[in-house]
């Protein structure tokens, strides 16, 4: 039965390891269907090839620096548990290669693509880790300390705070330090549209981050016995909640409602163990509605060209998840309690220290070191003829 269970719990894990890799397509195709037709190859490559650099750094730096595990003993030793501690990795690695693919989105249609692959490495190898053992592994004594002071360790279930709000507010530190996109913004103060390529391919990208995202909040469980059918419901009215208030406070715009979905269910990863379905409804709706709101603030009042909006969609509905488990996680509110508000606001403040710090050190230096941005005529002719040579559809067949 034990030998059951240990292959179960591997199956378990490796099942949720493969819905989280899906979603990188959702990212793909959702930066695919947001940017200019002139970036959208682009896009397609740099969400892969952020994704095999990331693999990389996480196996051989990160998950070290996180969990205090190596793998250079021998593949018999690998091997052992059905290989369990090699899927779990698997798993944790395509939450720690959703950094990149958050960034990217931001920094969308001007940015440099070697030193965008530099600066995967250092994130996942180092940045992203250093908090994640913080909040998962309890690093350097900050959830004991926490534990004692306010009666609850921080508490993040699927990663509100770990992984997306310090993916949008490092997206938004390389967002200020990249600058707006030329032309967005007139030195008359007008504002330049420049509207999705394509409404499908952004649909399609939301649908299948929507689909991959019950395998990112269930299978967080890790274990077969962790499994809980709360978390996919409150996943469920949290998904539905950001949708509807998007619709409303969006106005039916198809950005907005596509978007919606990923607000709610960014807000609900911290404590979709916790709350009740109704309070995940709300927490949801909340989110939807920030992400609108601050979207258009940070395009339209604040000039930060944030090309996907993954600071308001990661980074603030991230911290409101993160907060709001401590809030509707409690049993006043009919969650199943063991949350401290205090934990959770400090946790959450720690993280958005952590990812802005890390962000401009390593966009910093690369910047200064090598530059991160395209040129002005590479960038009006657009990335995918810049970098990759090609375009997403050719205008015309070759002649002979």
């Amino acid at each position: 039965m034990e030998e059951l269970k240990v292959s179960s719990d591997a199956l378990f894990i490796l099942l949720g390891a493969i819905m989280v890799l899906a979603m990188h397509a959702g990212f793909a195709f959702l930066e695919l269907g947001t940017v200019r037709k002139k970036n959208q190859v682009n896009a397609l490559v740099k969400i892969l090839s952020d994704l095999a650099i990331s693999t990389i750094a996480y196996f051989f730096i990160g998950y070290g620096i996180a969990y205090g595990i190596h793998f250079f003993a021998g593949a018999e030793q690998l091997a052992q548990k059905n290989g369990y501690d090699l899927v779990k990795f698997f798993f944790l690695m395509t939450f720690a290669a959703a950094i990149p693919a958050i960034v990217s989105g931001g920094i969308a249609e001007r940015a440099r693509f070697n030193p965008q692959l530099a600066a995967t490495f250092m994130l996942v190898g180092f940045v992203y880790p250093f908090f994640e053992g913080i909040a998962w592994n309890g690093a350097y004594g900050i959830q004991d300390w926490l534990a004692a002071s306010f009666g609850a360790s921080f508490h993040d279930f699927a990663g509100s705070v770990v992984v997306h709000a310090v993916g949008g507010w490092i997206g938004l530190a390389a967002v200020l330090l990249l600058g707006a996109r030329h032309g967005r913004y007139t030195k008359e103060g007008r504002i330049s549209a420049h509207p999705p390529s394509s409404i499908p391919f952004l649909a399609l990208g939301a649908w299948i981050l929507t689909v991959g995202w019950f395998g990112f909040n269930v299978m967080s469980a890790q274990t077969i016995t962790g499994i809980s059918g709360l978390v996919a419901v409150n996943s469920l009215m949290a998904m539905v909640g950001g949708t509807l208030t998007a619709l409303w406070v969006g106005k039916n715009d198809p950005g907005f409602v596509h978007n919606g979905p990923l607000a709610g269910l960014v807000a609900v990863c911290a404590g979709s163990d916790l709350m009740h379905p109704i309070g995940a409804l709300i927490v949801g709706g909340v989110a939807g509605a920030l992400f609108v709101v601050m979207f258009t603030l940070t395009q339209n009042r604040w000039k930060i060209d944030d090309v996907l909006g993954v600071w308001p969609l990661h980074g603030l509905c991230g911290a409101w998840g993160g907060i709001a488990a401590g809030i509707f996680g409690a049993k006043a509110l009919g969650g199943l309690g063991g949350v401290s508000f205090m934990s959770q606001l400090i946790g959450t403040l720690l993280g958005i220290g952590v990812a802005l710090v890390g962000g401009f050190i390593v966009y910093g230096g690369i910047k200064k070191l090598v530059g991160i941005r395209l040129d002005r005529e590479e960038e009006f002719n657009g990335a995918d003829l810049t970098i990759h040579k090609i375009s997403a559809s050719a205008e015309r067949e070759s002649g002979w």
